[in-house]
């Protein structure tokens, strides 16, 4: 049987509790839902797409430990504090994913941990 792989970076935040930042399987890489947390000071953006922003580029750095990018992500799933949101964050995914698009679930949570307004997770294939 193939062999769970754990990944992590230093260029993403730490997890906050018992889960690994991504796992991979054979040519599969699983992120676990990132935070708009910078990873080198722990502070939050304010605005909702900077938030986005840096979700993304969290995503990017655990991906690259894998040696992986953007365009491997096959599925999203984006959490929104506020679904009226949804435009702004939508503009910002836009900007950091080329089609073709991965397929993506966008909903509304009652919260998302740290206050923060989006979270999002990831699949990727190499």
């Amino acid at each position: 049987m193939t062999e769970i792989k754990v990944i992590s970076s230093k260029k993403a935040p730490a997890a906050i509790g018992p889960y690994s930042q991504a796992l991979a399987f054979e040519n599969m890489m699983f992120l676990s839902g990132q935070l708009p947390v910078d990873p080198e000071t722990g502070n939050i953006p304010e605005k909702v797409e900077d938030q986005a922003a840096q979700s993304i580029a969290n995503i990017k750095s655990i991906l690259s430990e894998n040696g992986m990018n953007i365009t491997n992500v096959v599925k999203t799933t984006v959490f929104l504090s506020d679904i009226n949101d949804f435009a702004v964050v939508n503009k910002v995914y836009g900007e950091h994913f080329q089609e073709p698009y991965p397929a993506r679930s966008c909903v509304q949570v009652a919260a998302i941990p740290k206050g923060c307004k989006v979270e999002i997770e990831c699949i990727a294939v190499k």
